[in-house]
Protein backbone atom coordinates (compact mmCIF):
# COMPACT_ATOMS: atom_id res chain seq x y z
CA UNK A 1 0.00 0.00 0.00
CA UNK A 2 1.30 3.16 -0.92
CA UNK A 3 2.12 6.07 1.58
CA UNK A 4 1.36 8.93 -0.94
CA UNK A 5 -2.09 7.81 -0.62
CA UNK A 6 -3.61 11.51 -1.00
CA UNK A 7 -5.98 12.98 1.09
CA UNK A 8 -7.32 16.20 2.36
CA UNK A 9 -5.42 16.07 5.45
CA UNK A 10 -2.01 15.02 4.64
CA UNK A 11 -2.43 18.01 1.66
CA UNK A 12 -3.50 20.49 4.09
CA UNK A 13 -0.26 19.32 6.61
CA UNK A 14 2.25 19.53 3.75
CA UNK A 15 0.57 23.08 2.30
CA UNK A 16 1.17 24.21 5.42
CA UNK A 17 4.42 23.27 5.62
CA UNK A 18 5.99 24.26 2.44
CA UNK A 19 4.36 27.97 3.16
CA UNK A 20 5.71 28.16 6.14
CA UNK A 21 9.43 26.83 4.56
CA UNK A 22 8.87 29.23 2.25
CA UNK A 23 8.62 31.62 4.58
CA UNK A 24 12.04 30.84 6.23
CA UNK A 25 10.54 29.50 9.86
CA UNK A 26 11.23 26.23 8.73
CA UNK A 27 13.58 24.62 7.34
CA UNK A 28 12.03 22.20 4.23
CA UNK A 29 13.66 18.96 4.87
CA UNK A 30 12.35 18.75 8.57
CA UNK A 31 9.31 19.83 8.30
CA UNK A 32 8.77 17.23 5.23
CA UNK A 33 10.19 14.74 7.88
CA UNK A 34 7.61 15.98 10.92
CA UNK A 35 4.65 15.77 8.30
CA UNK A 36 5.69 12.36 7.40
CA UNK A 37 5.34 11.32 10.77
CA UNK A 38 2.38 13.38 12.04
CA UNK A 39 -0.11 13.30 9.20
CA UNK A 40 -0.66 9.48 9.47
CA UNK A 41 -1.47 10.06 13.39
CA UNK A 42 -3.74 13.19 12.71
CA UNK A 43 -5.69 11.02 10.67
CA UNK A 44 -5.79 8.34 12.98
CA UNK A 45 -6.76 10.80 15.90
CA UNK A 46 -9.57 11.97 13.09
CA UNK A 47 -10.50 8.59 13.24
CA UNK A 48 -11.06 7.26 16.63
CA UNK A 49 -12.36 10.97 17.72
CA UNK A 50 -14.69 11.16 15.24
CA UNK A 51 -16.20 7.70 16.17
CA UNK A 52 -16.07 8.95 19.88
CA UNK A 53 -18.51 11.94 18.50
CA UNK A 54 -20.66 9.25 16.33
CA UNK A 55 -20.99 7.30 19.16
CA UNK A 56 -22.46 10.10 21.45
CA UNK A 57 -23.84 11.59 17.85
CA UNK A 58 -25.74 7.91 17.51
CA UNK A 59 -27.05 7.22 21.14
CA UNK A 60 -28.34 10.97 21.28
CA UNK A 61 -30.11 10.27 18.21
CA UNK A 62 -31.33 7.32 19.19
CA UNK A 63 -31.84 7.52 23.13
CA UNK A 64 -32.29 11.64 23.34
CA UNK A 65 -29.94 14.22 25.71
CA UNK A 66 -30.09 11.84 28.60
CA UNK A 67 -27.91 9.36 27.01
CA UNK A 68 -25.16 12.25 26.18
CA UNK A 69 -25.33 12.93 29.23
CA UNK A 70 -24.92 9.53 30.60
CA UNK A 71 -22.10 8.46 27.66
CA UNK A 72 -20.58 12.02 29.18
CA UNK A 73 -20.52 11.14 32.76
CA UNK A 74 -19.01 7.69 32.15
CA UNK A 75 -16.24 8.87 30.03
CA UNK A 76 -13.35 10.28 32.51
CA UNK A 77 -13.46 6.40 33.67
CA UNK A 78 -12.73 5.18 29.90
CA UNK A 79 -10.29 7.93 29.65
CA UNK A 80 -8.33 6.15 33.17
CA UNK A 81 -7.45 3.69 30.12
CA UNK A 82 -6.14 6.57 27.99
CA UNK A 83 -4.34 7.95 30.67
CA UNK A 84 -2.33 5.15 32.46
CA UNK A 85 -2.21 3.10 28.67
CA UNK A 86 -0.72 6.42 27.64
CA UNK A 87 2.17 7.34 30.78
CA UNK A 88 3.29 3.92 30.49
CA UNK A 89 3.54 4.15 26.39
CA UNK A 90 5.31 8.05 27.17
CA UNK A 91 8.23 5.72 28.36
CA UNK A 92 7.88 3.36 25.39
CA UNK A 93 8.18 5.86 22.96
CA UNK A 94 11.30 7.64 24.51
CA UNK A 95 13.11 3.99 25.02
CA UNK A 96 12.18 3.12 21.96
CA UNK A 97 13.27 5.93 19.77
CA UNK A 98 16.40 6.08 21.45
CA UNK A 99 17.45 2.47 20.89
CA UNK A 100 15.58 2.33 17.26
CA UNK A 101 18.03 5.33 16.25
CA UNK A 102 20.98 3.63 17.73
CA UNK A 103 20.56 0.12 16.52
CA UNK A 104 20.01 -1.39 19.40
CA UNK A 105 17.14 -3.92 18.76
CA UNK A 106 17.37 -6.30 21.68
CA UNK A 107 16.65 -3.89 24.22
CA UNK A 108 14.25 -2.43 21.86
CA UNK A 109 12.14 -5.57 22.13
CA UNK A 110 12.46 -5.83 25.65
CA UNK A 111 11.15 -2.33 26.01
CA UNK A 112 7.94 -3.11 24.49
CA UNK A 113 7.47 -6.77 26.37
CA UNK A 114 8.12 -4.58 29.47
CA UNK A 115 5.47 -2.22 28.33
CA UNK A 116 2.76 -4.50 27.60
CA UNK A 117 3.38 -6.70 31.10
CA UNK A 118 3.02 -3.25 33.07
CA UNK A 119 0.19 -2.16 31.52
CA UNK A 120 -1.73 -5.02 31.69
CA UNK A 121 -1.01 -4.81 35.38
CA UNK A 122 -2.64 -1.78 35.89
CA UNK A 123 -5.35 -1.94 33.61
CA UNK A 124 -6.86 -4.66 34.29
CA UNK A 125 -7.76 -3.81 38.10
CA UNK A 126 -9.97 -1.03 36.62
CA UNK A 127 -11.86 -3.41 34.71
CA UNK A 128 -13.14 -5.64 37.47
CA UNK A 129 -13.84 -2.77 39.03
CA UNK A 130 -16.10 -0.96 36.49
CA UNK A 131 -18.06 -3.77 35.75
CA UNK A 132 -18.95 -4.70 39.93
CA UNK A 133 -19.15 -1.11 41.04
CA UNK A 134 -20.62 0.48 37.49
CA UNK A 135 -23.67 2.50 39.05
CA UNK A 136 -22.11 4.16 42.09
CA UNK A 137 -19.33 5.32 40.15
CA UNK A 138 -21.27 6.54 37.70
CA UNK A 139 -23.32 8.13 40.96
CA UNK A 140 -19.97 10.17 42.07
CA UNK A 141 -20.48 12.73 39.41
CA UNK A 142 -24.18 12.68 37.91
CA UNK A 143 -27.79 12.83 39.88
CA UNK A 144 -30.36 12.83 37.00
CA UNK A 145 -31.20 8.72 37.50
CA UNK A 146 -31.78 8.51 33.84
CA UNK A 147 -28.47 10.00 33.05
CA UNK A 148 -27.01 7.93 36.02
CA UNK A 149 -28.79 4.54 34.65
CA UNK A 150 -27.38 4.80 31.33
CA UNK A 151 -23.95 5.65 32.11
CA UNK A 152 -23.64 2.73 34.66
CA UNK A 153 -25.05 0.42 31.37
CA UNK A 154 -22.35 1.82 29.36
CA UNK A 155 -19.52 1.75 32.04
CA UNK A 156 -19.78 -1.81 33.09
CA UNK A 157 -19.80 -3.25 29.34
CA UNK A 158 -16.99 -0.51 28.09
CA UNK A 159 -14.70 -1.33 30.71
CA UNK A 160 -14.20 -4.47 29.43
CA UNK A 161 -12.19 -2.85 26.64
CA UNK A 162 -9.25 -0.41 29.04
CA UNK A 163 -6.87 -3.21 28.70
CA UNK A 164 -6.74 -3.33 25.10
CA UNK A 165 -7.05 -0.05 24.69
CA UNK A 166 -4.01 0.47 27.04
CA UNK A 167 -1.76 -2.30 24.83
CA UNK A 168 -3.29 -0.34 22.10
CA UNK A 169 -1.09 2.74 22.91
CA UNK A 170 2.31 0.48 23.80
CA UNK A 171 1.62 -0.84 19.68
CA UNK A 172 0.96 2.81 18.32
CA UNK A 173 3.91 4.49 19.90
CA UNK A 174 6.46 1.30 19.20
CA UNK A 175 5.57 2.18 15.55
CA UNK A 176 5.79 6.00 16.39
CA UNK A 177 9.58 5.57 17.74
CA UNK A 178 10.28 3.47 15.10
CA UNK A 179 9.70 6.51 12.53
CA UNK A 180 6.69 4.61 11.17
CA UNK A 181 3.42 6.44 11.67
CA UNK A 182 2.04 4.90 8.55
CA UNK A 183 0.98 1.62 10.37
CA UNK A 184 -0.52 2.95 13.42
CA UNK A 185 -2.81 5.26 11.11
CA UNK A 186 -3.46 2.12 8.77
CA UNK A 187 -4.42 -0.01 12.25
CA UNK A 188 -5.90 2.40 14.32
CA UNK A 189 -8.31 4.08 12.05
CA UNK A 190 -9.19 0.99 10.52
CA UNK A 191 -10.42 -0.11 13.97
CA UNK A 192 -12.31 3.39 14.40
CA UNK A 193 -14.41 3.03 11.15
CA UNK A 194 -15.26 -0.95 12.25
CA UNK A 195 -16.07 0.44 15.62
CA UNK A 196 -18.49 3.24 14.00
CA UNK A 197 -19.99 0.32 12.00
CA UNK A 198 -20.45 -1.96 14.70
CA UNK A 199 -22.13 0.41 16.92
CA UNK A 200 -24.43 1.25 13.84
CA UNK A 201 -25.62 -2.47 13.88
CA UNK A 202 -25.87 -2.66 17.43
CA UNK A 203 -27.50 0.32 18.12
CA UNK A 204 -29.65 0.54 15.56
CA UNK A 205 -30.08 -2.57 14.03
CA UNK A 206 -30.30 -4.79 17.69
CA UNK A 207 -31.78 -1.49 19.45
CA UNK A 208 -28.99 -2.06 22.18
CA UNK A 209 -28.45 1.96 22.79
CA UNK A 210 -25.88 2.76 25.04
CA UNK A 211 -24.99 -0.77 25.57
CA UNK A 212 -24.13 -1.14 21.94
CA UNK A 213 -21.96 1.96 22.02
CA UNK A 214 -19.78 0.42 24.51
CA UNK A 215 -19.56 -3.33 22.54
CA UNK A 216 -18.86 -2.17 19.54
CA UNK A 217 -15.94 -0.17 21.34
CA UNK A 218 -14.51 -3.13 23.34
CA UNK A 219 -14.99 -5.64 20.34
CA UNK A 220 -12.94 -2.43 18.16
CA UNK A 221 -10.05 -2.60 20.58
CA UNK A 222 -9.60 -6.64 20.68
CA UNK A 223 -9.29 -6.46 16.82
CA UNK A 224 -6.25 -3.41 16.70
CA UNK A 225 -5.02 -5.37 19.66
CA UNK A 226 -4.38 -8.53 17.56
CA UNK A 227 -2.81 -6.55 14.60
CA UNK A 228 -0.81 -4.70 16.37
CA UNK A 229 0.65 -8.29 18.18
CA UNK A 230 0.27 -9.47 14.85
CA UNK A 231 2.29 -7.43 13.22
CA UNK A 232 5.30 -6.76 15.59
CA UNK A 233 5.77 -10.63 16.83
CA UNK A 234 5.59 -11.35 12.45
CA UNK A 235 7.33 -8.10 11.81
CA UNK A 236 5.28 -7.26 8.95
CA UNK A 237 1.70 -6.53 8.34
CA UNK A 238 -0.22 -7.62 5.23
CA UNK A 239 -1.01 -4.81 2.76
CA UNK A 240 1.68 -2.25 4.30
CA UNK A 241 4.98 -4.23 3.99
CA UNK A 242 7.58 -5.15 6.37
CA UNK A 243 9.25 -3.99 9.49
CA UNK A 244 13.27 -3.35 10.62
CA UNK A 245 12.35 -4.75 13.95
CA UNK A 246 10.16 -7.84 15.00
CA UNK A 247 9.55 -8.50 18.71
CA UNK A 248 10.18 -12.13 20.36
CA UNK A 249 6.43 -12.59 22.47
CA UNK A 250 8.99 -15.35 24.32
CA UNK A 251 11.60 -13.18 25.86
CA UNK A 252 11.20 -12.08 28.91
CA UNK A 253 8.82 -9.33 30.15
CA UNK A 254 10.14 -8.85 33.73
CA UNK A 255 13.31 -6.83 33.43
CA UNK A 256 13.71 -5.19 36.16
CA UNK A 257 16.21 -1.87 34.11
CA UNK A 258 13.31 -1.71 31.66
CA UNK A 259 10.35 -1.07 34.40
CA UNK A 260 12.59 1.01 36.36
CA UNK A 261 12.92 3.38 33.19
CA UNK A 262 9.26 3.18 31.96
CA UNK A 263 8.48 3.88 35.85
CA UNK A 264 10.58 6.97 35.82
CA UNK A 265 9.86 8.06 32.52
CA UNK A 266 6.11 7.02 32.20
CA UNK A 267 5.02 8.12 35.50
CA UNK A 268 4.65 11.75 35.38
CA UNK A 269 3.22 10.97 31.75
CA UNK A 270 0.70 9.35 33.44
CA UNK A 271 0.44 11.68 35.73
CA UNK A 272 0.11 14.52 33.03
CA UNK A 273 -2.76 12.64 31.19
CA UNK A 274 -4.50 11.88 34.37
CA UNK A 275 -4.86 15.34 35.48
CA UNK A 276 -7.30 16.04 32.28
CA UNK A 277 -9.33 12.71 32.92
CA UNK A 278 -9.40 12.94 36.95
CA UNK A 279 -10.23 16.40 36.65
CA UNK A 280 -13.16 15.39 34.15
CA UNK A 281 -14.77 13.68 37.46
CA UNK A 282 -15.46 17.20 39.23
CA UNK A 283 -15.55 19.68 35.77
CA UNK A 284 -18.69 17.12 34.92
CA UNK A 285 -19.51 17.22 38.04
CA UNK A 286 -19.94 21.58 38.56
CA UNK A 287 -21.00 21.39 34.46
CA UNK A 288 -24.15 19.43 36.13
CA UNK A 289 -25.48 22.09 38.53
CA UNK A 290 -26.00 24.21 34.85
CA UNK A 291 -28.42 21.20 34.31
CA UNK A 292 -28.85 18.12 32.32
CA UNK A 293 -29.15 20.26 28.69
CA UNK A 294 -25.84 21.96 29.50
CA UNK A 295 -24.24 18.82 30.34
CA UNK A 296 -25.57 17.64 26.94
CA UNK A 297 -24.09 20.04 25.33
CA UNK A 298 -20.77 20.50 27.14
CA UNK A 299 -20.16 16.49 26.40
CA UNK A 300 -20.97 18.02 22.59
CA UNK A 301 -18.39 20.72 22.72
CA UNK A 302 -15.66 17.86 24.13
CA UNK A 303 -16.24 16.06 21.56
CA UNK A 304 -15.71 18.87 19.35
CA UNK A 305 -12.52 19.63 21.07
CA UNK A 306 -11.57 16.63 20.51
CA UNK A 307 -11.42 16.23 17.15
CA UNK A 308 -9.57 19.82 16.99
CA UNK A 309 -6.84 18.65 19.11
CA UNK A 310 -5.98 15.60 16.69
CA UNK A 311 -3.10 17.85 15.18
CA UNK A 312 -1.25 17.57 18.75
CA UNK A 313 -1.33 13.76 18.30
CA UNK A 314 0.71 13.98 15.29
CA UNK A 315 3.12 17.11 16.21
CA UNK A 316 3.77 15.63 20.01
CA UNK A 317 4.36 12.55 18.99
CA UNK A 318 6.17 13.62 16.10
CA UNK A 319 8.02 15.37 18.27
CA UNK A 320 9.02 12.75 20.57
CA UNK A 321 10.30 10.35 17.58
CA UNK A 322 12.66 12.95 16.28
CA UNK A 323 13.83 14.48 19.05
CA UNK A 324 14.39 11.00 20.81
CA UNK A 325 16.65 9.96 17.71
CA UNK A 326 18.06 13.01 17.72
CA UNK A 327 18.95 12.54 21.11
CA UNK A 328 20.04 9.02 21.09
CA UNK A 329 22.70 9.84 18.42
CA UNK A 330 24.18 12.87 20.33
CA UNK A 331 22.97 15.23 18.38
CA UNK A 332 21.55 17.76 20.61
CA UNK A 333 21.51 21.23 18.37
CA UNK A 334 19.32 19.39 16.06
CA UNK A 335 16.90 17.73 18.42
CA UNK A 336 16.59 21.82 19.35
CA UNK A 337 15.89 23.10 16.40
CA UNK A 338 13.48 20.24 15.31
CA UNK A 339 11.86 20.97 18.84
CA UNK A 340 11.30 24.64 17.94
CA UNK A 341 10.20 24.01 14.55
CA UNK A 342 7.63 21.43 14.86
CA UNK A 343 5.69 24.12 18.09
CA UNK A 344 5.77 26.63 14.94
CA UNK A 345 4.22 23.97 12.56
CA UNK A 346 1.84 22.66 15.25
CA UNK A 347 0.49 26.50 16.00
CA UNK A 348 -0.46 27.13 12.55
CA UNK A 349 -2.22 23.56 11.45
CA UNK A 350 -4.24 24.26 14.92
CA UNK A 351 -5.24 27.69 13.66
CA UNK A 352 -6.34 25.76 10.52
CA UNK A 353 -8.51 23.47 12.04
CA UNK A 354 -10.12 26.07 14.58
CA UNK A 355 -10.98 28.07 11.93
CA UNK A 356 -13.06 25.37 10.42
CA UNK A 357 -14.91 24.24 13.25
CA UNK A 358 -15.56 28.02 14.08
CA UNK A 359 -17.36 28.66 10.94
CA UNK A 360 -19.12 25.10 10.55
CA UNK A 361 -20.67 25.23 14.27
CA UNK A 362 -23.80 25.34 14.20
CA UNK A 363 -23.90 22.71 11.59
CA UNK A 364 -22.16 21.01 13.32
CA UNK A 365 -23.93 20.47 17.12
CA UNK A 366 -27.30 19.69 14.79
CA UNK A 367 -25.79 16.21 14.08
CA UNK A 368 -26.29 15.33 17.44
CA UNK A 369 -30.13 15.32 17.70
CA UNK A 370 -32.70 14.83 16.08
CA UNK A 371 -34.55 17.01 18.25
CA UNK A 372 -33.44 20.15 18.69
CA UNK A 373 -35.27 21.21 21.56
CA UNK A 374 -34.15 18.59 23.46
CA UNK A 375 -30.32 19.73 23.43
CA UNK A 376 -29.31 23.51 24.33
CA UNK A 377 -28.17 23.99 20.53
CA UNK A 378 -27.15 28.01 21.26
CA UNK A 379 -25.17 27.05 24.36
CA UNK A 380 -23.15 23.92 22.72
CA UNK A 381 -22.25 26.39 19.83
CA UNK A 382 -21.19 29.09 22.37
CA UNK A 383 -18.77 26.70 24.07
CA UNK A 384 -17.65 25.59 20.69
CA UNK A 385 -16.55 29.26 20.08
CA UNK A 386 -14.68 29.16 23.13
CA UNK A 387 -12.89 25.94 22.12
CA UNK A 388 -11.85 26.86 19.21
CA UNK A 389 -9.92 29.97 20.49
CA UNK A 390 -8.27 28.00 23.58
CA UNK A 391 -7.59 25.26 20.93
CA UNK A 392 -4.74 27.35 19.10
CA UNK A 393 -2.47 27.60 22.47
CA UNK A 394 -2.60 23.81 22.42
CA UNK A 395 -0.02 23.87 19.43
CA UNK A 396 2.59 25.46 21.88
CA UNK A 397 1.84 22.58 24.82
CA UNK A 398 1.65 19.49 22.68
CA UNK A 399 5.04 20.36 20.52
CA UNK A 400 7.17 21.38 23.86
CA UNK A 401 5.88 18.45 25.58
CA UNK A 402 6.67 16.16 23.01
CA UNK A 403 10.27 16.98 22.92
CA UNK A 404 10.50 16.89 26.73
CA UNK A 405 8.82 13.44 27.12
CA UNK A 406 11.51 12.70 24.13
CA UNK A 407 14.55 13.36 26.51
CA UNK A 408 13.04 11.86 29.79
CA UNK A 409 11.91 15.63 31.32
CA UNK A 410 8.08 14.47 31.86
CA UNK A 411 7.87 16.00 35.00
CA UNK A 412 7.17 19.33 33.30
CA UNK A 413 4.30 18.53 31.29
CA UNK A 414 2.50 17.40 34.64
CA UNK A 415 2.80 20.22 36.54
CA UNK A 416 1.47 22.32 33.83
CA UNK A 417 -1.27 20.40 33.06
CA UNK A 418 -2.12 20.41 36.64
CA UNK A 419 -2.00 24.12 37.16
CA UNK A 420 -4.04 24.67 34.16
CA UNK A 421 -7.08 22.59 35.12
CA UNK A 422 -6.46 22.31 38.96
CA UNK A 423 -5.70 25.60 39.61
CA UNK A 424 -7.34 27.68 36.82
CA UNK A 425 -10.01 26.09 34.66
CA UNK A 426 -12.20 23.91 37.47
CA UNK A 427 -12.20 27.18 40.15
CA UNK A 428 -13.52 29.12 37.04
CA UNK A 429 -15.81 26.78 35.99
CA UNK A 430 -17.36 26.26 39.86
CA UNK A 431 -17.25 30.25 40.15
CA UNK A 432 -19.69 30.15 37.00
CA UNK A 433 -22.03 27.37 38.16
CA UNK A 434 -22.69 29.15 41.66
CA UNK A 435 -23.49 32.67 40.05
CA UNK A 436 -20.88 34.01 41.34
CA UNK A 437 -20.03 37.81 41.16
CA UNK A 438 -16.42 39.11 40.67
CA UNK A 439 -15.50 41.88 42.58
CA UNK A 440 -14.63 44.56 40.67
CA UNK A 441 -11.04 45.74 40.71
CA UNK A 442 -10.34 49.96 39.97
CA UNK A 443 -11.49 53.10 41.87
CA UNK A 444 -15.18 51.87 42.64
CA UNK A 445 -13.86 48.55 45.40
CA UNK A 446 -16.69 46.81 46.71
CA UNK A 447 -18.85 47.25 43.27
CA UNK A 448 -19.91 43.90 42.00
CA UNK A 449 -19.78 43.02 38.10
CA UNK A 450 -22.87 40.64 37.02
CA UNK A 451 -22.64 36.84 37.66
CA UNK A 452 -20.36 35.43 35.07
CA UNK A 453 -22.36 32.06 34.17
CA UNK A 454 -21.47 30.09 31.73
CA UNK A 455 -19.12 32.54 31.13
CA UNK A 456 -17.00 30.36 33.88
CA UNK A 457 -16.98 27.32 31.35
CA UNK A 458 -16.07 29.55 28.32
CA UNK A 459 -13.15 31.13 30.47
CA UNK A 460 -11.98 27.29 32.03
CA UNK A 461 -10.93 26.19 28.38
CA UNK A 462 -8.43 29.24 27.97
CA UNK A 463 -6.98 28.49 31.16
CA UNK A 464 -6.96 24.65 30.23
CA UNK A 465 -4.54 25.68 27.61
CA UNK A 466 -2.60 29.11 28.26
CA UNK A 467 -1.09 27.64 31.70
CA UNK A 468 0.50 24.40 29.69
CA UNK A 469 1.57 26.52 26.75
CA UNK A 470 3.33 28.91 28.85
CA UNK A 471 5.12 26.41 31.28
CA UNK A 472 5.96 23.77 28.78
CA UNK A 473 7.56 25.98 26.68
CA UNK A 474 9.61 27.62 29.32
CA UNK A 475 10.88 24.45 30.13
CA UNK A 476 11.63 23.72 26.39
CA UNK A 477 13.34 27.07 25.88
CA UNK A 478 15.53 26.46 29.10
CA UNK A 479 17.87 23.63 27.34
CA UNK A 480 17.70 21.84 30.78
CA UNK A 481 15.59 18.47 29.15
CA UNK A 482 18.74 18.02 27.07
CA UNK A 483 20.87 16.89 29.98
CA UNK A 484 18.22 14.65 31.31
CA UNK A 485 18.70 13.08 28.46
CA UNK A 486 21.61 11.72 28.43
CA UNK A 487 20.95 9.16 31.81
CA UNK A 488 18.74 7.88 29.32
CA UNK A 489 21.07 6.95 26.05
CA UNK A 490 21.96 3.96 24.73
CA UNK A 491 25.07 4.67 23.89
CA UNK A 492 25.92 8.34 22.26
CA UNK A 493 28.07 11.17 23.69
CA UNK A 494 26.51 14.78 23.41
CA UNK A 495 27.04 16.57 20.30
CA UNK A 496 28.46 20.64 20.62
CA UNK A 497 26.21 21.41 17.91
Amino acid sequence: MSRRVPNPIRLCIYWVGLALARLGVLDADRARRTADLAWPRVVTGLARMSKNAVDVAMVGVAVGSPAIAGVGFASPFWGLAFAVGGGVAGGTIALVSQRYSAESFASLGQAVRSSSLLVLLLTLPLTVLFWTYPTELISVIGSDPESVELGAEYLKIVGLGIPFAGLNLIGSRTFVGMDDAWTPMIVRAGGAISNIVLNAVLIFGLGLGVEGAALGTVLANVVVTAAFTGALVAGGLPGVGTFPVSIDPFGSYVHEESIRDLAKIGLPVLGSKSVWTVAEFPMLAIVGLFGQQTVSAYVIARRIWGLMNTPGWGFGLAASSLVGQKLGLGDEGRAERYGHEIILYAVAIYVVAAAVVFVFAEPIVLLFTDNPADLSVPTAVSLIYAACLAIILKGVSTGAAGALKASGDTLWPFFSQFIGMFVLAIPLAYLGAEGLAIPAIGPLPGLDIAPIGLMGLYLSFLAETAAPAAINYHRFSTGRWKAISRGYRPEASPSDD
